[in-house]
C-alpha cells in the first residue's frame, strides 16, 4: 500500500478526533476548482503542494501553469489531465479558479504569484514555505490578500501534526513548569549557515513562534570561515533567496512569553541521527521536538534536565498522550499537507485564519531577517524590524 493511501486508511479508522473540529467541512461544501502553479528547474512543484489535492475530494485540479514545456506536460499527466498553461497569469485570468496552489521551492517568485492570485480573487492560496526573501514582500502578501479576503496557509506541516494538541497541552498543564529556555538547530549539512536558516530554519522559527509567543528582539552573529561576515562574503543564494552570506549562524531571541530562545546552524556539523527541531526546555523537564506530520517528540520530567543524575527516562509523546503507543501511521509531508488544505477549506468556509496563515509566516521571516540585521548592526534590534529589506543588500 503506498504512503498516501497508509495514510488515508489510518487517519479514517482513528477518525482525526483531536483534530476533528478544524478539519471538517459542511456537508453542503461545494468542490473547489484548484489552479496549481509550478516552475520546472525553477523550485519544480515544492513538497507535494501540486498533488496533495488528489486526495482532497472537496477539491478538483482544473489547470496547472508551469514555464518548462517538458515540466507542463509531466505536471498535466501527474495531475489527472488539467488544461496546462505555460503563463500562470494567464491560467488565473482565465480560469478564475477557487484555490491556488503556490508550488516553487524557489523564494523569488512567491510574491508575485501569491499577489496575482489574490487579485484573481482566489477564495484560498496553498503557498510553499519559506513565504518569500523580504519583509516588504511580505507586506504586500499580506496586504493583497486582505484587500480582497484570501485566506492564504503556508506548508508548515508541523503546525497540522495530530501530536501538537498533545504538545500544547503539555505546554499548558504546568508539567514542564515555566518556558525558560528554546533551543534550535538547522539540518546543517552542506547548507549550514545562512541557506539553512532559510530553508530549514524556518521549520524552527515558526514552532518556536508556535511555542513561545512573540519575537521582541534578536542578537546574534553570523560567520564565514570563522570570522565575522563581511559585505564581500555577500553572494546571491541558492533557491532565489537573494543575498546571502554565512557558514555559521548564532542567533538569540527574548519572546513575549518571557523565554530565550536560541537557533544556531553550523556548516557540516550536522549529527546522524539529525538534531534538526527544537527542545523546550522549562522548569520542570524538556521537550523535544522534531519536525513534521508525526515529529519525534519526548519528554523528560527531570528539572535537573541531566537524566543520567537522577535516573528519569525521557518519556515517548504520541497523539495518543505521553508514553502511549500512536494509533497513525507517518504519511509524511503529503499527510502534513493534506491536513493543512483541509483546514484551509475549513477557514474559508468559517471566515477565520488558516491555522498556518501567512501573517504567522510572516513571523519566521521577521525572525531570519533580524539574524542578519543584528550581526551588521553589532548589536540587538528590536522586532518589528524597521526596515523591510534584505539587510544584506539588493
Amino acid at each position: 500500500m503506498t504512503t498516501r493511501r497508509r495514510f488515508l486508511a489510518t487517519a479514517a479508522a482513528a477518525g482525526l478526533t483531536a483534530l476533528a473540529s478544524p478539519y471538517v467541512l459542511r456537508a453542503e461544501s461545494r468542490r473547489y476548482r484548484v489552479a496549481v502553479i509550478g516552475h520546472t528547474g525553477h523550485g519544480n512543484y515544492g513538497h507535494g503542494i501540486d498533488t496533495v489535492w488528489l486526495d482532497v475530494p472537496a477539491t478538483e485540479i482544473v489547470a496547472v501553469a508551469d514555464a518548462d514545456p517538458k515540466g507542463l506536460a509531466q505536471a498535466v499527466k501527474r495531475l489527472g489531465n488539467p488544461k496546462g498553461f505555460a503563463d500562470y497569469r494567464r491560467m488565473l485570468d482565465e480560469v478564475k479558479p477557487d484555490l491556488v496552489a503556490v508550488g516553487p521551492r524557489w523564494l523569488d517568485q512567491h510574491c508575485e504569484m501569491v499577489v496575482a492570485a489574490a487579485q484573481c480573487r482566489a477564495k484560498g492560496i496553498y503557498l510553499e514555505k519559506p513565504p518569500c526573501r523580504t519583509l516588504a514582500e511580505a507586506d504586500q502578501m499580506v496586504a493583497a490578500c486582505t484587500q480582497h479576503g484570501v485566506k492564504a496557509a503556508v506548508a508548515y506541516q508541523t503546525r497540522y501534526s495530530p501530536r501538537l494538541p498533545v504538545l500544547r497541552q503539555l505546554l499548558e498543564s504546568g508539567q514542564l513548569g515555566h518556558i525558560v529556555e528554546i533551543r534550535g538547530r538547522g539540518k546543517e549539512d552542506r547548507r549550514g549557515g545562512g541557506e539553512d536558516l532559510w530553508v530549514l530554519g524556518s521549520h524552527v522559527m515558526d514552532m518556536i513562534h508556535w511555542a513561545a509567543g512573540e519575537p521582541k528582539w534578536c542578537f546574534a552573529t553570523v560567520q564565514h570561515d570563522g570570522r565575522p561576515v563581511r559585505k564581500e562574503d555577500v553572494q546571491p543564494g541558492n533557491e532565489g533567496i537573494g543575498p546571502l552570506a554565512g557558514d555559521e549562524v548564532h542567533a538569540m531571541y527574548r519572546m513575549a512569553g518571557g523565554a530565550t530562545a536560541y537557533f544556531d546552524s553550523v556548516r557540516d556539523a550536522g549529527g546522524h541521527p539529525t538534531r534538526f527541531g527544537l527542545a523546550i526546555y522549562g522548569s520542570r523537564g524538556i521537550l523535544r521536538l522534531g519536525l513534521g506530520y508525526l515529529p519525534v517528540a519526548h519528554f523528560l520530567p527531570d528539572s535537573t534536565w541531566s537524566p543520567g543524575e537522577t535516573g528519569k527516562s525521557w518519556v515517548p509523546i504520541s497523539s495518543a498522550g505521553i508514553g502511549k503507543p500512536e494509533p497513525l501511521s507517518d504519511g509524511g509531508l503529503h499527510a502534513g499537507n493534506v491536513l493543512a488544505v483541509k483546514d484551509l477549506l475549513a477557514a474559508i468556509e468559517a471566515d477565520r485564519a488558516p491555522i498556518s496563515n501567512l501573517e504567522s509566516a510572516r513571523v519566521t521571516v521577521e525572525m531570519i531577517v533580524a539574524v542578519f540585521a543584528s550581526h551588521l548592526a553589532n548589536a540587538p534590534v528590536s522586532i518589528p524590524l524597521t526596515s523591510r529589506e534584505n539587510p544584506l543588500g539588493s
